[in-house]
């Protein structure tokens, strides 16, 4: 299998390069804004590129599959610049729909979030889009899956599509684990943005990427489209306490982070598990001491 994967040196990019290098020839394409050079696998090939300015694969037909992973990695970014996921969310999206187009490649993995479903207390399945989404990242997310959708129906693309919760684990540069052994590291305490009732389910890396491999070779429909998170939860207080062990933590007020921040989130898992058959082997608990212990060292 020849695979493209684009944002191939990001965070999740990278473990799932890492995957793919076992099944054939791989190729990234990243422009290393976020990703790192030394998160590539050195039997990948890295072709330093931007998505958002546009490209094209050649030779025709090279590639069977393409996984875009690239995305704007911290969604407060965009609460100071709004284009930055207009941009690195739906115009990359389209580039590297209409690349695949023009070289035919027939196999698209969009990576998804479960910031789709916008804020709320319910458990969401894959049709269950009332609350649409609150941050601008997750807008680009639910554009991207729109035109995936568009594509796989006008171009004969066959498209999948995974929603994940919060991904965490080794070689993550955002999200607040990250932020929170930062802060610890370099003041010896802790300030948590909101009351830390924020409550998300936490998806380990080695899971994610596991479930990507499963969905593009067990999936059913066209785009498919299925949630990947542990049915368990974790608060952003839970995840505080385990970072800061005994050092003093800050609270502030209100049960969102900033602006945008999905306060509550939680994703049934039982069309994956019914079509496919898989489920996280971590809960959202696990996950996280594991991602703070990865990120520690």
């Amino acid at each position: 299998m020849k695979s493209l994967v684009i944002g191939g040196a990001g965070f999740i990019g990278s473990h799932l390069v890492d995957r793919l290098v076992s099944r054939g020839p791989v190729t990234v394409i990243d422009n290393l804004s976020s990703g790192r050079r030394e998160f590539i696998n050195p039997r990948a090939t890295l072709i330093k590129c931007d998505a958002v300015s546009g490209f094209y694969l050649d030779p025709p037909g090279h590639f069977d599959i393409c996984f875009h992973l690239a995305a704007n990695p911290d969604a407060r970014h965009a609460l100071t610049m709004t284009r930055t996921d207009l941009d690195q969310g739906t115009v990359a999206t389209y580039n590297a729909l209409e690349a695949c187009r023009v070289a035919g490649v027939k196999r698209f993995f969009f990576a998804s979030s479960g910031t789709v479903y916008g804020n709320t207390s319910k458990l969401c399945a894959e049709g269950d889009l009332g609350n649409l989404p609150i941050s601008l990242y997750g807008a680009s997310k639910l554009s991207g899956e729109a035109m995936v959708s568009a594509f796989c129906e006008c171009f004969g693309l066959e498209g999948y599509i995974c929603r994940f919760g919060n991904v965490v684990g080794s070689r993550a540069t955002h999200g607040c684990i990250v932020d929170f052994l930062k802060q610890l590291k370099e003041t010896g305490r802790l300030v948590v943005s909101g009351d830390g009732s924020q409550r998300k389910p936490y998806l380990h890396v080695s899971d994610c990427v596991d479930a990507i491999l499963n969905v593009i070779d067990h999936a059913e429909g066209n785009p498919a489209v299925y949630n990947v998170a542990p049915v368990s939860s974790t608060t952003v207080r839970d995840i505080a306490s385990c970072c800061a062990k005994d050092r003093p933590i800050e609270y502030g007020t209100g049960g969102k982070g900033w602006p945008g921040d999905v306060g509550e989130s939680h994703l049934s898992n039982a069309k994956l598990l019914a079509e496919i058959g898989w489920s996280t082997k971590m809960t959202s608990d696990h996950a996280v001491q594991l991602a703070i212990e990865e990120l520690r060292s």
